[in-house]
């Protein structure tokens, strides 16, 4: 449906079937309707980042970041944006995963001397802000805050609030990734805790939400395959996992049947759950996927993301 884009990490498919895509790092908003030629509809200013795209009542719903500053938009097409929350705000006063435990809990005092620098033996969560993916239900906006691990809500006069804080993803270390990322011998067989990362959310049924988690720690595949797809009760916060085993799981898609796609970013693919199954198949092989959504029967995918050239593409199966 389009080629030569720039990082489409996500996109959003209308009623009309017209499908908006961000090209995130470009700080650009395109839409690509049936049959048509990309157009772009809103251009960022320079060094901000614009994604997390959803669509609601004939509004493109979609967030930006600019260094620690991240905020929620919506617009009609062919009309200027207007800004719906400040979510920077929301966590630099409440740091939802303040409290939260990562990285190593059982390491001794000599071993956790001889970490690298750059991978801290244990923390806790960080003032960080990088809204990955919203989903629009009931007049809310659920946010996919990646970096600040959290989803959030956010009501129609901008009041945003915390969803839930992803727990994070317990990892045991093993000596060929010890020895793959500068680790001590002595971490061989300890548990690291890695942030969750949550990279997209989705509306399911009975008021799940279907949210994806990378998670956070080397993208090399030496600490194997640890995304997760998980569900979170909207009105509770209750954390559910559904599947795991993904190589980078950046996109979910809920179909009307309940099946879920998932685009495995480093795994090269998009995987299918089956309603009521927690094994993910193999559906298509794809070059580094991002989003994946589902409208009317087809599914769009947005692939070769990550290139160093504009050669990011939407395709629709």
């Amino acid at each position: 449906m389009a080629k030569k884009l720039v990082t489409p990490l996500s996109m959003v498919v209308a009623g009309n079937g017209t499908a908006y895509v961000s090209q995130n790092f470009a700080g650009l908003l395109t839409a690509v309707p049936p049959g048509g030629k990309p157009r772009v509809i809103y251009a960022a200013k320079k060094g901000t980042e614009v994604g997390a795209l959803s669509a609601s009542r004939g509004k493109i719903h979609f967030a930006t970041t600019k260094g620690r500053r991240t905020a929620l938009w919506s617009m009609r097409p062919g009309s200027r944006p207007t800004k719906v929350a400040d979510l920077w705000q929301h966590e630099r006063t409440k740091n939802p995963d303040g409290d939260v435990a990562y990285g190593f809990s059982d390491l001794d005092a000599a071993c956790a001397a001889q970490m690298p620098p750059e991978v801290p033996a244990a923390y806790t969560g960080i003032l960080e802000s990088h809204p990955y993916a919203t989903a629009v239900h009931k007049r809310r906006t659920y946010v996919a805050d990646a970096a600040g691990n959290t989803i959030l809500s956010v009501k129609p006069n901008g009041k945003v609030s915390t969803v839930a804080v992803l727990p994070p993803v317990p990892v045991v270390v093993t000596a060929e990734a010890a020895a793959a990322n500068g680790l001590p011998a002595c971490t061989v067989g300890h548990t690291f805790n890695f942030e969750s990362v949550p990279t997209d959310v989705e509306v399911g049924k009975g008021g799940w939400l279907y949210v994806t988690l990378l998670p956070g720690g080397p993208e090399d595949g030496s600490i194997g395959a640890q995304g997760r797809l998980v569900k979170v009760k909207a009105r509770t916060g209750k954390v559910r996992e559904v599947a795991s085993g993904f190589a980078g799981a950046t996109g979910v898609a809920v179909a009307r049947n309940g099946d879920v796609y998932v685009a495995q970013l480093f795994g090269g693919q998009v995987s299918r759950i089956k309603a009521g199954s927690t094994a993910a198949r193999p559906w298509a092989e794809i070059m580094m996927p991002a989003a994946v959504e589902w409208a009317r029967g087809d599914v769009y995918v947005s692939a070769q993301v990550l290139s160093e050239k504009p050669k990011g593409v939407v395709l629709r199966y």
